[in-house]
């Protein structure tokens, strides 16, 4: 990992945004981001803005964004809806435009090509709120939550934290206040139940990792991901590090809860392939300059050392052809 550290650290595949430590590589100048369509109008400035990602999900889209206004009307008027659209080929494109016709405040962005987790990006760059929250286009979330959320806004207006909160079962009882930091399943993080995020009226408290189905911040404190992340995985944890070396904290607030669909019995329509997870791990490690012992021998356990040689393999190759 020490020749990709610093293949990294001379290169554009360096992070864009959040303050470097001692242990940190040292950052090249950010690579110029992609660029969006401008927004058809300017937009009144709102004090949250609600973004969500999605790739050939209408349905995930249309109820969620239903949902919002049906179960959360108090904060509708100080929001706006942001909805990035990583397939503006597809099926659904049309759909999801429309959709403006009928929500007041929706914003559709275009945003062609592969990108994954990282489309998350636009949603803050596309944003017109001070606050954001930005969560996938298949979840919903608890009535009265968003004007709690605001109100800790208000309270708080200067905060850099990442904001989160529990996640509830199917059963709307249970939850997942946080991930644990080990590695299970190709992933690093493990559901898990802090006693106190279930009385939602607990004070907010420091969680190490969490899914990222919903989470929050003020839009300036934004760190980004890194702009080589691509396709899916590697993203839980790795925000809350940048957030963390900002000086900033992630937060658990018990009364933020969310319901998170996971069932996908038509499938997936996107690519979710182990070389871009282990490849975003690479990189995320080898930005915060984290040796790779245990990534290297949890997806040797996954895949076979076999097959997991030959992808981190081809991943350096990849990285060292950069330069």
């Amino acid at each position: 990992i020490e020749g990709i550290r610093d293949l990294l650290a001379r290169s554009a595949l360096a992070s864009p945004a959040g303050a470097a430590d001692a242990s940190s590589p040292p950052s090249a100048p950010a690579p110029a981001p992609r660029s969006v369509p401008a927004p058809a109008a300017r937009r009144p400035a709102k004090k949250l803005t609600i973004g969500m990602a999605t790739y050939d999900d209408y349905d995930g889209v249309y109820f969620t964004v239903q949902s919002l206004r049906l179960h959360h009307p108090e904060i509708i008027a100080d929001a706006e809806f942001v909805v990035v659209d990583n397939n503006p080929d597809g099926p659904c494109a049309e759909a999801l435009r429309a959709l403006a016709n009928y929500a007041p405040n929706y914003h559709y962005v275009a945003v062609p090509g592969s990108l994954g987790t990282g489309v998350r990006d636009f949603v803050f760059r596309q944003a017109v709120g001070e606050f954001v929250v930005c969560m996938d286009c298949h979840v919903l979330v608890a009535p009265g939550a968003l004007s709690r959320l605001l109100a800790y806004f208000e309270a708080h207006p200067a905060s850099d934290d990442l904001l989160q909160g529990p996640m509830l079962l199917d059963d709307l009882v249970n939850v997942y206040t946080h991930w644990a930091p080990a590695w299970r399943g190709g992933m690093f993080g493990t559901w898990e139940t802090d006693p106190r995020g279930t009385d939602i009226d607990s004070p907010p408290f420091e969680i190490p990792l969490q899914g990222l189905g919903l989470f929050a911040c003020r839009r300036a404190a934004w760190p980004g991901f890194n702009p080589s992340f691509r396709g899916f995985g590697g993203e839980e944890g790795y925000i809350h590090e940048k957030f963390r070396r900002k000086g900033a904290r992630a937060l658990c607030l018990p009364f933020l809860r969310w319901v998170h669909r996971f069932n996908r019995p038509m499938g997936v329509p996107y690519a979710n392939k182990w070389e871009d997870r282990i490849r975003n791990y690479m990189i995320g490690h080898a930005e915060f300059g984290l040796p790779t012992t245990d990534l290297e021998a949890h997806f040797e356990e996954v895949l076979g050392a076999g097959a997991a040689k030959s992808i981190f393999d081809s991943v350096k190759s990849e990285l060292e052809a950069v330069l």
